[in-house]
């Protein structure tokens, strides 16, 4: 809605969103009395991933569709998280590589009418941001205290996010609603949400978180449907079943080795 709608640009956006949700996991913290931990927790890199995935997404969506945009972000995280997971030692079992295949199979069908002939640089910056979330994604599976971890991390990514900005300032311009819906972005979708997906990520394989973020497309359409008021498809239902039964086939292997266990 900002970006697209001209409410904000690239460099505002990321600058308010990144320092919003820094601020809100700052008061989240102080109020667990967590300040000091906060501020030794939380890692140069992981910022570092963190700031590059904002900012290579903003400037990256100014080029592209959606659907387009979409389909290279998610591509790349897989790609990122599951040669880690390879290069690591994991080796996936025979469901878990059938249920990556049917969920990027359901992403491509789900987005393929969007697609258009993409920019090279928007698709090269796309892929960048997909990498650096992976890596982000990585970075967090031995967190103890996601909330100190993940608002270390934001408050150590503005200085970077600062750098941008002194650098564009003058092409920088955002509205009163570019200003709300970045902090919207920042201190509850960012913020908020990445504490909890550090909270998760723990329980799980690298190839498993892998698919399943796959599962956001489906629930921001689901969502287009209940609050926009979008039509539901066809493709949508097909598309929504191979990804949705794709991270069912992952999540049954890790049922069975428990079962075995016990």
């Amino acid at each position: 809605m900002a970006l697209g709608s001209g409410e904000a640009d690239a460099a505002s956006f990321t600058a308010v969103r990144l320092a919003s949700g820094a601020i809100m996991l700052a008061i989240i913290a102080a109020s667990l009395g967590k300040t000091k931990k906060t501020i030794q927790s939380g890692h140069w890199a992981s910022a570092f991933f963190l700031f590059l995935y904002a900012i290579a997404f903003s400037f990256a969506y100014l080029g592209l569709t959606a659907g387009t945009g979409a389909l290279i972000l998610f591509g790349s995280v897989q790609i990122t998280m599951v040669t880690a997971a390879l290069v690591k030692g994991e080796r996936p079992g025979t469901l878990e590589w059938a249920g990556l295949i049917a969920a990027v199979g359901g992403l491509v069908y789900l987005v393929l009418p969007g697609l258009s002939s993409p920019p090279l640089i928007s698709s090269l910056l796309m892929a960048a941001a997909g990498a650096a979330w992976g890596f982000y994604t990585l970075r967090g599976k031995g967190s103890e205290d996601p909330i100190a971890d993940t608002a270390g991390n934001f408050l150590r990514s503005v200085p970077m996010i600062a750098v941008v900005a002194a650098v564009m300032w003058p092409q920088m311009q955002i509205t009163g609603w570019g200003f709300v819906l970045a902090v919207l972005s920042g201190a509850l979708a960012s913020g908020l949400g990445y504490t909890v997906w550090y909270a998760a990520i723990r329980f799980h394989t690298p190839t498993r978180t892998a698919v399943l973020q796959l599962a956001v497309p489906v629930l921001v359409a689901v969502l287009g449907i209940a609050m926009l008021g979008e039509t539901a498809t066809l493709r949508l239902g097909i598309a929504g079943a191979l990804i949705l039964g794709g991270i069912g086939m992952t999540s049954l292997r890790r049922g069975s080795k428990a079962k075995r266990r016990c």
